[in-house]
């Protein structure tokens, strides 16, 4: 697909890819800073239009070649509300905590995700004993996952710790070592992926391996199963550039399985999002200088899903 934006206002094209899926879910993906709830609410209200004509059925199947037109509405100062949301606490103290995200939750707020977000259920907990560093939308936020990784989360209580954590990720030094399910066979059993990422340039909406306006990222990976049309991998992060393990493994041709984004359209199991769990997570303490390693089992999905392809393997060993 083409993107184009003028303000608020984007112009898409639709290309052979993207032939037959619901409109709904091609710009979910396409415009992945607003949620498929909130593209839905967008149809319904008349705000996007299919050739020139206003599309209000999220069933609609694209075709080749058609033009979608989305009018966002202006963007509003979001006033974050602190919400009454069960978060599973790893560790806390007076300067920091450790959660661990579920699956399907974003971060913090953003158009269309307003609520029901991880610093909604944090400022609950810790009221107003959050860093104020990254102002009101992002309070005591020091790194990000993605909405459908789970996984082990830093939250800064205090302008020091957030600004300890903050130095000790720049300088690479915070532990962070995720488990992805990749599709195919990798020919080694471990490897670096050295190569800069940024904004991909033929969409913007996505990020890629490329030379142009970008940033070094660099991602260790090793071989932890193999299973032949399938391979659970450890990648462990020196860099922590936007969807890095996402845009590295499909660089090297091993994109993550439930990945729609970077990996393919049709995917083999039902698991609304790609299959990368942050494990483990160490760091030295703001205030003590002590180090401190945590973590977190993958999710049932995860798990499921490697059980059915174990089985699998039992039933047809020749896969392997």
């Amino acid at each position: 697909m083409k993107e184009s934006k003028e303000s608020n206002e984007y112009k898409i094209l639709a290309d052979k890819e993207s032939k037959g899926t619901r409109i709904d879910l091609v710009l979910s993906l396409k415009l992945p800073e607003i949620s498929r709830s909130f593209v839905q609410k967008l149809l319904e209200g008349g705000a996007v239009k299919v050739n020139g004509s206003q599309c209000v059925s999220k069933k609609y199947k694209v075709e080749e070649g058609d033009v979608i037109e989305v009018n966002l509405p202006e963007p509003k100062e979001l006033e974050v509300e602190a919400e009454n949301i069960p978060i599973e606490i790893v560790y806390e103290d007076e300067d920091l905590m450790v959660v661990n995200k579920p699956r399907g939750m974003v971060v913090h707020p953003a158009a269309g995700n307003e609520s029901g977000t991880l610093v909604n259920a944090v400022m609950y907990h810790c009221g107003d004993r959050l860093s104020s560093i990254n102002g009101v939308i992002r309070p005591g936020i020091v790194h990000r996952i993605d909405k459908d990784t789970s996984g082990l989360l830093l939250i800064a209580k205090t302008d020091m710790a957030h600004e300890s954590l903050s130095a000790q990720l720049a300088e690479h030094s915070i532990t962070r070592r995720y488990q992805a399910l990749v599709f195919d066979n990798l020919a080694e059993d471990e490897g670096v992926i050295d190569a800069p990422i940024g904004r991909d340039p033929s969409n913007r909406l996505r990020r890629a391996v490329t030379e142009l306006n970008s940033k070094r990222a660099v991602t260790h990976w090793r071989v932890i199963e193999r299973f032949g049309r399938y391979t659970l991998v450890e990648a462990r992060l020196e860099t922590g550039r936007t969807h890095q393990i996402r845009v590295h493994m499909a660089y090297i041709k091993h994109p993550l399985v439930g990945d729609e984004l970077y990996g393919p359209k049709k995917q083999p199991f039902n698991t609304m999002g790609q299959l990368l769990h942050a494990g483990v997570l160490g760091f030295r303490h703001p205030k003590t200088g002590e180090y401190m390693e945590f973590q977190c089992p993958r999710p049932e999905i995860f798990d499921s899903t490697l059980e059915k392809i174990r089985k699998q393997q039992g039933e047809n060993p020749w896969r392997r």
